[in-house]
């Protein structure tokens, strides 16, 4: 059985970084969950924390695991590494 992993991606509003990052998870068929952190200084005190001070965007999380920016991202689908990840098996 396979189930869907759970990715969240911190972003912000007129962000091309960020958007070529939800458009690649879309394109994977990747629900995920978007906190703006400019519409809410909350989420960006919450990304600096998970990130080791991180301040760009986006910055993504998959299961838990920090994959990084929009780069690293599709660096790991290029080399084949990203679908396993978006993926778990049960």
């Amino acid at each position: 059985m396979t189930i869907q992993a759970t990715t969240e991606i911190y972003s912000g509003g007129y962000c091309p970084y960020c958007s070529r990052a939800k458009a690649l998870l879309k394109k994977k068929g990747a629900p995920f969950t978007e906190y703006d952190v400019q519409a809410d200084p909350k989420h960006r005190e919450a990304m600096m924390a998970r990130t080791n001070n991180a301040r760009t965007i986006p910055q993504i999380f998959i299961n838990g695991q920090h994959i990084g920016g929009c780069d690293e991202l599709y660096a790991l689908d290029k080399k084949g590494e990203l679908d396993p990840l978006l993926q778990t098996t049960a």
